[in-house]
């Protein structure tokens, strides 16, 4: 069957159209601000505009079956069109005026890695603070996700992308009809957004801060108003508070919150997923903090302002606040994690590969998968044990088909292989060898910090060219789970069957 090449263009100029959209709205803020790049945005938002305009006129009639295979190379090129697309504010405006850096920074923003180039963030035009914070709130749930929302208006099927594009092994579905799935879970993700915004403003954060900080954390992105991210509201410790609810909520599957929302509490509470989630991130902590008070290598002093509300709580909510910022792949910092114990630097490296759960706007392996491959791992025994017995996988009280538990260990072989070769390309330009392993994890996992050169406080500004485009490689198929982009690379992929 031959490719449907209309439809597929048909979609990416709609999902142009959502750009400049959003692009008017930082050309607004950027008004309201008086910051001098009013004019420069606009520019960018009408040529994008323009841009998916002309590309929806010229594939209005068309097929309107879309396959799986098409499906793939919406999600996947999707992306890749937004990011290009997004890089028109910051090199229209000069704000970063190389493609390169730019690219990076919108690709980073768009699979809300968090990793920026920019040296000095609070000399940016807040209209273009303001639309590198989006970039992590459209990418968060999934600029796939909100496009099928308004699906039916163009008579188009949108379950092949949803499958394609939900997070984690499996799109668990809130609704029979995959449109109202997509609506519910954007209800939930900008009522988590105006919650935490109104939360931190009357914390005692500005309201262009706090929106920011909000569109950043839901989306399990990283980037921050600040050169000193959150570390800047040290002295004032409800805000780091505040930013840790959410957090946590983010890396939360969003069907749960749904299920929370609707009464359902039982239905969380005994999710597995949940519960280890939760459990993780209980112990991690513990640990953390007991090293962080009891052997750090820097004083809690020089972490926090010195109006802080003992050196116990101190230590716990640093610990709390990392600890939650890596799993979740959220990457704000509050202190450089990197100076306080060699075991704990090691420790924060190995929770780049944990993720949150599936279902959720974080990004990494995600929780579920490892359950299920210790659970598989534990069952091995028993098979070795007892040859003939009929041992399933088990997840939520129902039998796991061998076909998943065969996918999730493909996909965690080739996530390491992802990650080994990421390490070693990053080498080739010559990164020594914790800054490698730490730039091939951090986008690999969309994390944001990573280690050496490129730590907690230190940004991308210095890798090299090439290498910035190796990482935006790595955030992209991270982000897309791998298989979506990767399968594009086999030659049966193109075969017209």
């Amino acid at each position: 069957m031959k490719l449907n090449y209309k439809i597929i263009f048909h979609f990416l100029g709609l999902l142009i159209l959502f750009n400049g959209g959003f692009m008017l709205l930082s050309t607004l803020v950027s008004l309201l601000y008086k910051d001098g790049v009013t004019l420069n945005l606009l520019f960018a938002a009408l040529v994008t505009l323009a841009l998916g305009g002309l590309a929806m006129v010229f594939t209005r009639k068309h097929n309107k079956e879309m396959n799986k295979r098409e499906g793939y190379i919406v999600v996947a090129f999707g992306w890749i069109i937004m990011a290009l697309t997004g890089t028109l504010p910051y090199v229209i405006t000069e704000s970063i005026p190389n493609f390169t850096n730019a690219f990076f920074e919108t690709m980073s923003g768009y699979t809300t890695t968090g990793a920026s180039i920019l040296n000095d963030i609070e000399a940016m035009p807040k209209g273009i603070l303001f639309w590198r914070s989006l970039t992590h709130w459209i990418g968060g749930m999934g600029i796939i996700v909100l496009a099928i929302a308004i699906l039916p208006l163009l008579g188009i099927g949108g379950m092949q992308m949803f499958a394609a594009e939900a997070p984690g092994p499996s799109a668990d579905k809130l609704h029979p009809r995959i449109t109202d799935t997509a609506k519910r879970l954007w209800l939930i993700y900008f009522g988590y957004t105006a919650a935490e915004t109104l939360l931190l403003s009357v914390a005692g954060m500005s309201f262009f801060d706090a929106i920011n900080h909000a569109l950043c954390t839901v989306s399990t992105g990283g980037f921050s108003t600040k050169n000193a991210s959150v570390a800047y509201w040290n002295g004032q410790p409800i805000i780091q508070y505040i930013i840790i609810l959410f957090m946590f909520l983010a890396g939360t599957n969003f069907v749960l919150s749904y299920f929370a929302f609707k009464g359902k509490v039982q239905k969380v509470l005994h999710d597995e997923e949940f519960k280890l989630y939760f459990k993780f991130i209980a112990i991690f902590t513990i640990i953390a903090a007991l090293l962080i008070y009891f052997r750090a290598d820097v004083s809690l002093s020089s972490i926090d302002h010195p109006m802080v509300w003992g050196e116990g709580e101190s230590a716990v909510r640093h610990a709390l606040f990392q600890v939650l910022a890596i799993v979740t792949t959220t990457g704000f910092v509050t202190a450089d994690y990197t100076m306080w114990t060699p075991f704990l630097v090691v420790f924060f490296f190995g929770l780049m590969f944990l993720g949150g759960s599936a279902g959720s706007t974080s990004g990494g392996v995600k929780v579920v998968r490892h359950l299920l491959l210790i659970k598989n791992g534990f069952l091995e025994f028993k098979r070795a044990l007892h040859p003939s017995a009929i041992l399933p996988v088990r997840y939520n009280m129902k039998a796991i088909s061998g076909d998943i538990v065969f996918n999730i260990l493909a996909f965690f072989i080739l996530y390491m292989l992802s990650f080994i070769i990421g390490a070693l390309v990053f080498s080739m330009f010559k990164i020594d060898f914790s800054s490698a392993i730490g730039l091939a994890a951090s986008s690999l996992g969309n994390v944001g910090p990573a280690l050496g050169d490129f730590g907690p406080v230190n940004n991308y500004a210095a890798l090299p060219p090439l290498a910035q485009w190796w990482a935006s490689f790595l955030m992209l198929i991270g982000r897309l789970e791998l298989f979506t982009v990767l399968v594009l690379f086999t030659p049966f992929f193109w075969r017209n069957r």
